[in-house]
């Protein structure tokens, strides 16, 4: 008699409260703007919604006993952590830089980031193109009338 698999309970309940956290940010969030029908906190309403669903759904999977196949646990090597651990530095990075950096150089340096953890060893083709795409949105978001702070603070702009 075999044992069923133990099941990653934890990855659900994770997900469960990712989209906890999300909803309770949304609360105190505009979820209509003056300028448009649609706010922020729209946005981040629905996506915590969404994380709380799937997270029920994935827990209900593994209550009916859905698992994966033997052959495929057997081929899959887990986890690598350091592109993990370099793409949650870039989901960090942006809460600890954003004010003294500005919008354009933290975008590169995440954009970067990611790249590499994707895989990418272009590093400078990957900042230009972080900044080219961080000073786009600086631009456009500037141009709603949403302040983002200065475009390069370091040199005073």
């Amino acid at each position: 008699m075999t044992s069923a698999p133990r099941q990653p309970w934890w990855l659900g309940l994770a997900v469960i409260l990712t989209g906890a956290v999300c909803l309770y940010a949304s609360s105190s969030l505009t979820l209509s703007a003056q300028y448009a029908a649609i706010g922020p906190g729209l946005f981040v309403a629905l996506v915590g919604a969404g994380l709380v669903a799937l997270g029920i759904l994935l827990l209900f999977q593994m209550a009916r006993g859905a698992a994966f196949d033997e052959e495929e646990r057997a081929a899959d090597p887990g986890m690598d952590k350091g592109p993990f651990l370099t793409v949650l530095l870039a989901a960090v990075l942006p809460s600890l830089t954003m004010e003294q950096l500005g919008l354009p150089l933290t975008a590169a340096i995440c954009f970067m980031l990611v790249a590499r953890a994707l895989g990418s060893r272009r590093i400078l083709l990957d900042v230009v193109s972080g900044f080219v795409l961080g000073s786009a949105c600086w631009f456009l978001f500037g141009r709603l009338g949403l302040q983002l702070g200065g475009f390069l603070p370091l040199a005073g702009v």
